[in-house]
């Protein structure tokens, strides 16, 4: 692999969250020449629930430590207007993790396989030239052959690949922080999260159980929660949290794989591609999967051991590896948030069906398995048939 001078690189990657990092790491265990750039400085806050899922934690090479882990959950309790329904499960589904704290640990990992890490220095501009791309961070131009933008979904840099998203194809979350007390421990389980539907179309509100503090938010299409704010008190006070609390928010996209994902020398990974399950709204077990392919595909171009181009063959691969599932999981969002009745009188009343669901979070079964298994056990006056055998068409 040609090296053409010390700031030049086989590969840059802009931004360090999951997505970023594992790229990064990828690319470190192929041997390539990485610079990965981060506008930030570990670790940093993070709005997030911070539930690291079974499937997402399958993608790493790596334990996560012991320290780093503040809960395990092992069921969910899901609620519908006046009626909830709690299932358990004996084996793990998730843990929950301090975002910054996960995040940090992950640009670890990556660094420890030689690349070249540089936080603090925002990436604004990249340009695309016939044999190289130019990122200019600061008063500084890097040089490589393949840039990753991992940046996340709000960032902009990702528009030089695909236009930027409209209100109906983004979604908006917003989360606080609250210390735990005495009173809140008797309401909530410790090893279980709360999920409850209904408070906006499109989304849902979560009440997350850490270590000291519960991560409590909201989140829907920003076309159907014009008042966050609104909504986000009126979920607190329902739950029995009256404090005065510090909100933070965040745009996530919900598209899937539909957008460009590649020019001939630039890729999109996680967030910054759109890879987020429209359902429950996760995105670490994509962005550390596309992360991960794009580094591996970028890496066999430059060994010349893949006859296919950039475009097709990322492109392909994720289509596979992860457009099915999203997929799948839009489908089961539309179902559910288009049928209220469905919801109600159906799947909050079934434990089957949410003991079903719970197991693809606990990396048993896919989407697309747990929809062959649903769909034959719902009345089909509940949901769309035509729209249920046009995606099958489309897979």
């Amino acid at each position: 692999m040609e090296i053409r001078g010390k700031d030049f690189y086989d590969l840059i990657v802009v931004g360090a969250g999951p997505a970023g990092s594992m790229a990064g790491r990828k690319a470190g265990q192929l041997g390539l020449r990485t610079l990965l750039i981060e506008k930030e400085v570990f670790p940093r806050y993070k709005p997030c629930g911070g539930a690291v899922s079974e499937r997402a934690r399958s993608c790493l090479d790596f334990e996560i430590p012991r320290e780093l882990q503040e809960r395990e959950i092992f069921g969910a309790r899901v609620h519908f207007q006046d009626k909830a329904m709690k299932e358990q499960k004996e084996y793990r589904l998730a843990t929950l993790i301090k975002r910054s704290a996960l995040d940090h640990y992950l640009l670890k990992r990556a660094e420890e396989k030689g690349i070249e890490v540089m936080m603090g220095k925002k990436v604004t501009h990249v340009q695309e030239k016939p044999d190289q791309v130019e990122v200019i961070a600061g008063d500084h131009v890097f040089r490589s052959q393949y840039v990753i933008i991992a940046e996340g979904s709000q960032g902009k840099l990702k528009r030089v690949i695909r236009r930027k998203a409209s209100p109906a194809e983004q979604g908006v979350c917003m989360v606080t922080e609250i210390d735990q007390t005495q009173e809140h421990r008797k309401r909530f389980a410790q090893d279980a999260v709360d999920i409850h539907f209904g408070i906006t179309s499109m989304g849902y509100g979560w009440i997350f159980p850490h270590r000291n503090y519960y991560s409590v938010g909201i989140g829907g299409l920003i076309s159907k929660l014009p008042e966050p704010r609104k909504t986000m008190r009126n979920f607190l006070a329902a739950n029995g949290f009256y404090g005065q609390y510090k909100f933070k928010s965040h745009l996530i996209p919900l598209g899937g794989i539909d957008g460009q994902l590649t020019s001939s020398r630039i890729v999109l990974a996680g967030d910054a591609a759109g890879f987020i399950d429209s359902f429950s709204g996760e995105g670490i077990t994509y962005a550390i999967k596309s992360g991960q392919i794009a580094a591996e595909v970028i890496y066999k171009i430059l060994s010349r051991t893949d006859g296919h181009k950039l475009l097709e063959s990322y492109e392909f691969i994720c289509a596979q590896k992860i457009g099915q599932e999203l997929k799948h999981a839009l489908f089961l969002a539309r179902m559910v948030h288009n049928s209220p009745q469905l919801l109600a009188n159906f799947i909050v009343r079934n434990k089957n069906i949410l003991g079903k669901y719970l197991d693809i979070f606990a990396n048993r079964i896919t989407y697309k398995e747990f929809l062959y298994w649903l769909v034959p056990r719902i009345p089909s006056s509940l949901f769309n048939i035509q729209a249920w055998e046009k995606i099958e068409q489309d897979l």
